[in-house]
C-alpha cells in the first residue's frame, strides 16, 4: 500500500506538469526566410535555442524574430551564429519565431533549434492544497511537497544533461563542417595550382625545343627576325 500510494502520487505529479518540447534541424536557402508556428498559452514560458551548424563557406550566421500573434517582435537577433531566447506569452495564441537568410546569396544554412513551451508548477501547489488531507496516514510519512522538489529536480537535472548533449553535438557537426569545407578549398586550390605548374612546365618545355628544332613554326619566326635584323645591320 505504501509503494502503491507513492507511484499513484508520483504519476499524478509527472500529469500536472505541461511541457512541450521540440527539436529539428532545418535548411534555409539562399535569399529566402522561413517561419514556425507554435500554440502557446497566457502566462506559459516559451524558450528556443539555436544554432547554425553548417552555412558553406565559413558563413554561419543567421538572422532571427520570434513574434507574439499580433505580430510584435518580442526577441531578435541579426546575423549571429547561435543564441538563446526565454519569454514569457502575455497572451493565447500562434507564437512565430522565423530563420531569416535573405542577406545571403549563395550559401544554404543549416540551423538546429529546440524549443521548450512550459508552465512552472501551478497546478503542483493547487493539487497538493486540495487533495493533501485526502492522502492515507502512511503515505503522509514522504510529503508531496518533497516528492515534487524531487520530481523538479530529477526533471530540470535531465533537461539540462539534454541541452549539454545537444550543444556538444551541434557543435561536433558545425566543426566537421568547417574542416570539411577546408579541406575542399585546400584540396580546390591545390588542384589548380598543380595544373598552372604543370601547364608552364609544358609551355617551357616547347619554347625550349622549338629554338633548336627548325621544324617548329616559332624556330623559323626567330631565324626570320633574326636574318632581317643582320640584313638591317648591314
Amino acid at each position: 500500500m505504501y509503494k502503491l500510494s507513492n507511484i499513484i502520487v508520483f504519476l499524478v505529479c509527472v500529469w500536472g506538469v505541461r511541457c512541450l518540447e521540440r527539436e529539428m534541424t532545418v535548411f534555409i536557402q539562399p535569399g529566402k526566410e522561413d517561419c514556425f508556428y507554435q500554440n502557446v498559452l497566457e502566462n506559459e514560458k516559451i524558450e528556443i535555442e539555436y544554432q547554425v551548424i553548417d552555412g558553406g563557406f565559413g558563413e554561419l550566421d543567421i538572422t532571427f524574430n520570434l513574434a507574439d500573434p499580433t505580430g510584435r517582435i518580442l526577441s531578435s537577433d541579426y546575423k549571429k551564429a547561435e543564441n538563446n531566447h526565454r519569454v514569457e506569452a502575455k497572451m493565447t495564441g500562434d507564437y512565430k519565431f522565423c530563420f531569416d537568410n535573405s542577406f545571403s546569396v549563395v550559401t544554404t544554412k543549416t540551423i538546429f533549434f529546440e524549443l521548450v513551451v512550459e508552465k512552472d508548477g501551478d497546478d503542483d501547489d493547487e493539487w497538493n492544497d486540495e487533495n493533501a488531507e485526502q492522502l492515507p496516514e502512511e503515505v503522509l510519512e514522504i510529503t508531496v511537497d518533497e516528492i515534487n522538489e524531487s520530481i523538479n529536480k530529477v526533471r530540470q537535472n535531465l533537461k539540462n544533461i539534454k541541452h549539454l548533449q545537444d550543444t556538444i553535438k551541434n557543435s561536433e557537426a558545425r566543426d566537421r563542417n568547417v574542416a570539411e569545407d577546408n579541406y575542399l578549398k585546400v584540396n580546390y586550390f591545390s588542384s589548380m595550382h598543380l595544373f598552372v605548374m604543370v601547364s608552364v612546365s609544358i609551355i617551357q618545355v616547347l619554347v625550349l625545343k622549338s629554338l633548336f628544332d627548325a621544324k617548329f613554326t616559332y624556330h623559323k619566326l626567330v631565324t626570320f627576325k633574326m636574318f632581317m635584323s643582320q640584313k638591317s645591320n648591314r
